[in-house]
C-alpha cells in the first residue's frame, strides 16, 4: 500500500521538491525583465533589496527577484546561467537544508544566489570549503558576480595577518576552510583586546562537501595547545620496548574492527619484566599498575596502538622528516594536524623522525559545536542520503535529493569478488587495459596510498593482449563523421555508430607491455587539480586515492579552465606577453580539441570508473561512483573485490571464502551477483551505524563541556568588553570571605568548634590582612555573621588603600588583566581535569551506574570548583601581590618613518615630523608623540597587533600607533 501511494503521490523529497520547482518558475518569469535592465541598473538593485529589508520586509519576500538578479549577472559576468535544479538546491541552502546534488551538476554556481540573498542583511555570510585551494579559487571565481552586484568578498586562508583576517570576516561574503574559521574562533577567545579579534558573529553558513565537513572531520576536535615538558627519550625506550614485544603475537590482542589493541596477560607480564629489569618503575613502586606508574602505562598502550594500528603510507606519510597524517576519507594530508594524547609522539619514535613534545590544550572546541553556533546553517554535497538520520539529530539539517539537469546514462555493474588479492590486481589490470586500448578513460579509486602504488608498479609492466573491434572499410567514414565540428553531422554518426551490427566490425588483437597513467594521492597533493583535469582524455588511466572535494571535474576531452592555466603560465616561462588576442585565439584552437577528444571518449563509452576496494563507507563509493555520468554523459562504474580485502576479510572474508571454495570458483574466477551487492551494503551500514553510535556518544560528552565553554567564554567576553570591574572584584571579595567564614565558622557549629587558627591563616594569605581573630571569636555573643561583616569592612579598606596607592585608573587596569589571565588559567587546568576524568569515568559502568550522569555530575562539581577558585585567586591577587610602576623604556623615533609615503598624495609624510604635528605636541628633547584626535579618521580604533594602515607592513604598535 505504502509503495503504490509512493508512486501515486510521490516521496516527500519529490513533493518538497516540485514545491521548490513551482518558485522556479516564478523566478523564470522574472528573467526577461531583468534581462533588459543595464548592468548599473542590475547593481542598484543589491541598494534596493536593503533598503527594502531596512523597512521591515523579510528575505523570504525578495527570494524570487535576489535570484533572478543573481542569476541574470552569473550570465553577464561568468556566461553561466543557472539551471532549474540548481535554483532549486540554492532555495534548499536558503532554508537551512542539505542539497544532495550529483557531481558535475555544478554545485559551486547553487550557492551564489543564497549567499547573495543572505548577505543583504549585511551581518556576514560564510562559505566553507575543505582546502584553501578551493576556497581561493571559488572567492575569485564566483567573486566576480559578488563584486558586479556590489558586494565585498573576503577569503580565509592559512598565512594571513590579523589585520587581514579582520578584513576578510568584515567583508560581506567570506570563503575559508572549516579549520580557519573554528580555529579562528578559539583564537578570538584567547585575545586580551577586543579590537584583536577578527570574527564578527555566526550569521549564516554553506558547507560544501558537507558530508565531508561535519561528519568525517567531526571525528577529531579543533584544539590549540601549548608545549609541556619534552619526554622523546622515554617515547624511544618504550617504542623500543614494544617492536621486541610484538613479535611475540600472543602478547597483545588486536580487534581491527573496534580499532584497538591491548595486551595479553602474557604481554603485561613480559612487559613488567623488562621494565623492572631495566629500572623504569618510579621509587618505591615494585608493579607496572600502581598508582605511581600511571604515565609509564599510557605511554606503553600509545606505542602499542602505534606499532600494531598505525600503517605508513596508509595513515600517515613521512615528509620532510615529520609525520604527515592522511585523511581517509579524501586522501589528502592532514597538514599541522597531530593526534593527541601522545599518540602521535609514539608514531614519531617508530618511524624514527624527530619527536615533537606532547601540547597541553589551550581551546578546544568540536567541529559539531562550533558549526551549531550558526543562526542558520546549510550545505551541499553529492552524498548525504546514507547520512541523513545524523544530520538531522545532530544539526538538525534535512536533506533533499535535487534531481539532475539531464537524465543520468551511467551504468553501475555488480561487483566482482575473487578469492585473492592477487587475482582481483589481475582482473583490475586486465580490465584497465582493456579501456585503454579502446580509447575509454579510466580512474582507478583505491582506498590508500599503498595500494595505489602497488597498482601503479604492476600497471607499468603489465602484459597485456586485448581484442579491439574496428570498423569494416566500408563503415570507415563514421570515424571521421562521429569527429565531425558540424554538430549535426556528428549526432547522426554516433546515432549510425550505436546502429552497427557484429559483422559490421572487424576484430584484431592488441598487444603491449605496460600501461601509461596517473598517480594521485597525498604524494601528489600539488598536481591535483592537473591530474584530475585530464582524467577525462582519450585512453587516460589515473589511479587516485578517496576522491571526495577534489573541486575539480573530470570532464570528457579534458578540461578547457585547467588548460588555459598552464598555456599561460607556459607563456610566462616563456617571456612570451599573453594579450586578449592571443589568449582568446588559444581558447578557440583548445575548444575544438576538446571537443574531438570528447566525441572519442563518448565513442569508446564514457569514463570508466573502476573501484579496487569497498570503503566502510557507502558515502565514499558513491563519491568515486559519481565522478562519470556527469551532466547526461554515459559512464560505467564496476567494484572488484576479494576475500582479503579489510571490509571483506573483518566481516564476511572467512564465510565468503568459503562458499567460494564450496561452488568449486577456479583460479581467477569471480563472483557477481546483486544478492552479494546487497551483502557488502549491509556490512557497511553496520559500520556506518557503528561509527555514528560513536560519534554521537562523544557528541554527548563534549556537550557537557561545550555548555561550560559557552558560559566560559560569555564570561570571558563581558570582562574583555567592561572597562570598569570595580563592583564584581568587590562582589568576588566579599563571596571569598563569605567562604572562608562558612568553611572554618560553620552556621549551626559552636564556638568552641570554630577553626580560627586556619581562618586566620586564610585571612592573611588571600586577603594580606593581620586581624585579631582571636579576640573577635572570644566577644561574648559575637556571632558568625558578625565577625564576617567585620572582615568585610577591614577588606574593602584595605582595597581602597591599595587603589589610593595605584591610582583607581591604574587598578581598574589591573583588575581586568588579573581577570583575564586567571580565567584563562583555570580554564586550561579545567580541561585537563575533563580530559582525565573522561579517560576513566567508563569505568563506573562497572559499578551499574551510566557513565555519561557520572561524568555529567562531576564535570559540572569541577566546573564549580573552576569558579570559586577563580573568585579565590583574583581575590588574592588584588590583595597581596605588590605593584612596581616603572616608566618604559626610552624609544628613539624609528628609522622607517622616512620611508612612509602618504597614499593619496605620494609624498612621503614622515620626512618632517615636526611638520606633521599640531602646535604645541613637540615637548624639548623628548620623542614627538601624536595626540590620539591627530591620527587619521577611523585609526585610532587599530588593534595594537594589527596591520599599520599606512601600508607599511609593521604593526600598528611598532608603527603610527608607537606615536601615540
Amino acid at each position: 500500500m505504502l509503495g503504490f501511494a509512493k508512486k501515486l503521490f510521490g516521496s516527500s523529497n519529490d513533493r518538497r521538491v516540485r514545491e521548490f520547482m513551482g518558485q522556479v518558475t516564478r523566478i523564470n518569469a522574472l528573467e526577461e525583465k531583468f534581462a533588459k535592465v543595464s548592468d548599473d541598473e542590475l547593481r542598484m538593485m543589491t541598494d534596493v533589496f536593503r533598503d527594502r529589508l531596512a523597512k521591515g520586509e523579510k528575505l523570504e519576500s525578495l527570494l524570487n527577484e535576489a535570484f533572478a538578479v543573481v542569476r541574470e549577472a552569473s550570465k553577464r559576468v561568468l556566461g553561466q546561467r543557472q539551471y532549474d535544479v540548481q535554483l532549486t538546491g540554492g532555495m534548499i541552502l536558503h532554508e537551512g537544508g542539505i542539497a544532495e546534488m550529483r557531481t558535475g551538476e555544478g554545485k559551486t554556481l547553487v550557492a551564489v544566489a543564497p549567499v547573495y540573498l543572505n548577505a543583504l542583511e549585511g551581518k556576514g555570510v560564510h562559505v566553507i570549503t575543505v582546502n584553501d585551494y578551493l576556497a581561493r579559487r571559488d572567492a575569485e571565481w564566483m567573486g566576480r558576480v559578488y563584486r558586479f552586484l556590489g558586494m565585498e568578498v573576503g577569503v580565509i586562508v592559512n598565512g594571513l595577518s590579523q589585520g587581514q583576517r579582520q578584513a576578510a570576516y568584515a567583508a560581506d561574503i567570506t570563503y575559508g576552510t572549516n579549520n580557519e574559521f573554528g580555529f579562528d574562533y578559539l583564537r578570538d577567545n584567547l585575545v586580551y583586546d577586543r579590537r584583536e579579534m577578527v570574527q564578527r558573529g555566526h550569521n549564516f553558513a554553506i558547507v560544501d562537501e558537507v558530508d565531508s565537513i561535519l561528519i568525517d572531520e567531526a571525528r577529531t576536535p579543533l584544539i590549540i595547545s601549548g608545549p609541556t615538558e619534552d619526554r622523546s627519550d622515554l617515547y624511544v625506550t618504550v617504542d623500543a620496548i614494544i617492536k621486541d614485544l610484538i613479535k611475540d603475537t600472543t602478547t597483545f590482542d588486536l580487534d581491527e574492527k573496534q580499532r584497538q589493541s591491548l595486551l595479553t596477560e602474557e604481554g603485561s607480564e613480559k612487559i613488567e619484566q623488562i621494565m623492572e629489569e631495566r629500572g623504569l618503575f618510579a621509587p618505591d613502586t615494585t608493579g607496572l599498575y600502581d598508582a605511581a606508574n600511571i604515565t609509564l602505562v599510557h605511554h606503553i598502550n600509545q606505542a602499542l596502538r602505534a606499532n600494531t594500528l598505525y600503517q605508513r603510507d596508509k595513515d600517515y606519510i613521512i615528509r620532510s622528516g615529520e609525520i604527515m597524517l592522511i585523511d581517509e576519507f579524501t586522501g589528502r594530508m592532514m597538514v599541522g594536524r597531530r593526534l593527541s594524547e601522545g599518540l602521535h609522539q609514539a608514531i614519531e619514535a617508530k618511524e624514527g623522525v624527530k619527536i615533537q613534545p606532547e601540547n597541553q590544550t589551550l581551546a578546544s572546541v568540536t567541529i559539531q559545536n562550533y558549526f551549531r553556533l550558526y543562526s542558520k546553517l546549510s550545505g551541499m554535497t553529492g552524498t548525504a542520503a546514507t547520512e541523513a538520520q545524523e544530520f538531522l539529530d545532530i544539526y538538525k539539517m534535512d536533506v533533499l535529493e535535487v534531481p539532475t539537469h539531464r537524465p543520468i546514462k551511467r551504468i553501475d555493474h555488480d561487483d566482482e569478488v575473487y578469492r585473492s588479492a592477487r587475482e582481483k590486481n589481475q582482473a583490475i589490470a586486465k580490465q584497465i587495459a582493456e579501456c585503454f586500448v579502446r580509447g575509454q578513460p579510466v580512474l582507478v579509486g583505491t582506498v590508500s596510498i599503498e595500494k595505489s602504488e602497488s597498482l601503479s608498479e604492476l600497471l607499468q609492466t603489465y602484459e597485456y593482449a586485448v581484442e579491439l573491434k574496428t570498423l569494416k572499410e566500408k563503415h570507415r567514414q563514421l570515424e571521421i563523421d562521429v569527429r565531425s565540428d558540424d554538430p549535426k553531422k556528428r549526432a547522426a554518426a554516433r546515432k549510425a555508430y550505436q546502429a552497427l551490427k557484429d559483422e559490421d566490425f572487424d576484430v584484431e588483437v592488441r598487444k603491449g607491455r605496460g600501461i601509461p597513467h596517473n598517480v594521485l594521492n597525498a604524494r601528489q597533493h600539488e598536481q591535483e587539480a592537473y591530474i584530475v583535469a585530464d582524467a577525462g582524455l582519450p585512453g587516460a588511466v589515473t589511479i587516485a586515492t578517496n576522491m571526495a572535494g577534489r573541486g575539480t571535474d573530470i570532464q570528457l576531452g579534458g578540461n578547457l579552465e585547467m588548460r588555459m592555466q598552464r598555456w599561460r603560465q607556459d607563456q610566462r616561462n616563456l617571456g612570451v606577453e599573453v594579450t586578449p588576442e592571443s589568449e582568446a585565439a588559444r581558447e578557440l584552437e583548445i575548444k575544438a580539441e576538446i571537443a574531438v577528444q570528447k566525441e572519442r571518449a563518448l565513442a569508446a563509452g564514457g569514463l570508466f570508473v573502476l573501484g579496487t576496494e569497498r570503503h566502510e563507507s557507502r558515502r565514499i563509493d558513491n563519491q568515486l561512483r559519481g565522478r562519470t555520468g556527469r551532466q547526461g554523459d554515459p559512464g560505467t562504474s564496476k567494484f572488484f573485490l576479494s576475500t582479503e580485502d579489510d571490509l571483506m576479510r573483518i566481516f564476511a572474508g572467512e564465510r565468503l571464502d568459503a562458499i567460494m571454495k564450496t561452488f568449486g570458483v577456479a583460479e581467477g574466477e569471480a563472483i557477481s551477483h546483486s544478492m552479494l551487492n546487497k551483502a557488502v551494503e549491509t556490512s557497511q551500514k553496520r559500520v556506518e551505524q557503528r561509527n555514528y553510535d560513536i560519534r554521537k556518544n562523544l557528541l554527548k560528552y563534549d556537550d557537557v563541556v561545550n555548555d561550560q565553554r559557552k558560559a566560559v567564554f560569555e564570561q570571558r567576553q563581558e570582562f574583555l568588553d567592561a572597562e570598569d570591574h570595580s563592583e564584581l572584584v568587590t562582589e568576588f571579595r566579599h563571596d571569598v570571605i563569605a567562604d572562608l567564614v562558612e568553611q572554618h565558622m560553620p552556621p549551626k557549629a559552636y564556638a568552641e568548634q570554630w577553626d580560627i587558627d586556619g581562618l586566620k591563616e586564610k585571612v592573611q594569605s588571600t586577603l594580606g590582612l593581620d586581624l585579631p581573630l582571636h579576640d573577635w571569636a572570644a566577644e561574648e555573643g559575637v556571632s558568625n555573621e558578625e565577625i564576617e561583616e567585620r572582615l568585610v569592612q577591614a577588606a574593602d579598606a584595605r582595597a581602597a588603600e591599595r587603589e589610593q596607592a595605584v591610582t583607581p585608573e591604574r587598578m581598574r587596569g589591573l583588575e581586568k588583566q588579573f581577570l583575564m589571565q586567571m580565567i584563562d588559567l583555570q580554564w586550561r587546568e579545567h580541561l585537563v581535569h575533563l580530559d582525565h576524568l573522561r579517560g576513566v569515568i567508563g569505568l563506573r559502568g562497572y559499578g551499574q551506574r551510566d557513565p555519561l550522569n557520572e561524568y555529567k555530575t562531576e564535570a559540572f562539581n569541577l566546573f564549580e570548583g573552576l569558579l570559586t577558585q577563580l573568585r579565590h585567586n583574583v581575590t588574592r591577587w588584588l590583595m597581596t601581590v605588590e605593584f612596581r610602576f616603572q616608566p618604559p623604556p626610552q624609544m628613539e623615533m624609528p628609522e622607517f618613518q622616512e620611508i612612509h609615503l602618504n597614499p593619496e598624495t605620494g609624498e612621503n609624510e614622515m620626512a618632517n615630523p615636526a611638520a606633521q604635528l599640531p602646535e604645541g605636541a613637540l615637548q624639548g628633547d623628548d620623542r614627538a608623540r601624536l595626540p590620539v584626535e591627530a591620527l587619521p579618521p577611523g585609526w585610532e580604533r587599530t588593534g595594537r597587533n594589527a596591520d599599520c594602515p599606512c601600508g607599511s607592513g609593521r604593526k600598528f604598535k611598532h608603527c603610527h600607533g608607537a606615536l601615540v
